[in-house]
């Protein structure tokens, strides 16, 4: 029997449907489109800055600067394959020349300004971060790791598999600075309660004095080994999603410029603490931005 034709990667058209503010610095952008939604969950759509009127000249600036093209941006889609929209959950990068050599382009305008009812070309469907189709074969629980932006592949990862009937049990470690920084916040509540014998979610606050007013499921401080070791009854079969910031190559530059060790960001303390713990590389999966 021959083998199915892969899907291609391919360039589409979307619309606009509406926009709906996650945080004070990331929304969520419903997409329509007659394109086939033949994706699987955790994969992620490109998009072109250049196609933007708004951002023309700074695109030509950059360009300019930079000798070269400015690239597109690949956003990870928060939306689950059986949903009847496309979605994709973008948090404004902020501008830092410490971690950045260039100020960004296109998330600030995506996150505050793309207007409801415009028409978008998007290129989609990839990524390799998804569930293998034998995944119960495997295991029966998926550790999530994430912080800030990072959940939104993992979100539609957990919301297809609960919605679906798989047999899978979620355990979500989500690290955020404060309460209010926590995107997807009240999903993840509704489908805690709709689920409460396969999803656990945990958040940890890295700035937050008092989080004991947020429920037992709330840390302070920071993502650490202690946390993780907590969720890990045996590393040998854990299998770990994990998404998050890493060390980018500015900041990898600007540290060898000084004869210093770049500083470690979320990504890299999290695959610190599973080789400490003992979780096999191979079981770990992961999808990182610098």
């Amino acid at each position: 029997m021959a083998e199915p034709a892969k899907k291609k990667f391919r360039k589409f058209k979307a619309v606009i449907k509406d926009s709906v503010r996650e945080t004070a610095d990331t929304a969520t952008l419903i997409l329509e489109t007659s394109e086939e939604r033949d994706y699987k969950a955790g994969q992620f759509i490109t998009i072109d800055p250049g196609q933007f009127p708004a951002l023309e000249r700074w695109c030509r600036y950059l360009e300019k600067l930079k000798g070269r093209k400015e690239p597109p941006r690949q956003y990870s889609l928060g939306s689950a394959p059986h949903e009847p929209y496309l979605a994709v959950t973008i948090k404004e990068e902020g501008y830092d020349p410490a971690h950045s050599e260039y100020p960004p382009v296109l998330s600030p305008y995506l996150a505050h300004r793309a207007p409801v009812g415009m028409e978008i070309e998007v290129m989609g469907y990839t990524g390799p971060y998804t569930l293998p189709d034998d995944i119960e074969s495997k295991t029966d629980r998926i550790l999530h790791i994430c912080s800030g932006s990072g959940i939104v592949p993992n979100y539609a990862i957990i919301k297809h598999t609960l919605h679906i009937g798989s047999k899978l049990k979620h355990t979500l470690i989500y690290g955020n600075k404060t309460w209010n920084d926590i995107i997807y916040r009240d999903a993840f509540t509704v489908l805690a309660k709709k689920h409460p014998d396969r999803l656990q979610v945990i958040h940890s606050l890295s700035r937050e004095e008092d989080v004991s007013r947020y429920g037992p499921n709330v840390r302070k401080g920071r993502v650490t080994p202690e946390l993780l070791r907590e969720h890990i009854t045996d590393p040998k079969t854990t299998i770990v999603y994990s998404c998050g910031a890493a060390i980018g190559p500015w900041e990898r530059k600007a540290a060898k410029d000084k004869g210093v060790e770049p500083t470690p960001k979320f990504m890299e303390g999290v695959l610190a603490a599973l080789d400490q713990l003992g979780v096999p590389k191979e079981n770990i999966h992961k999808e990182s931005w610098g």
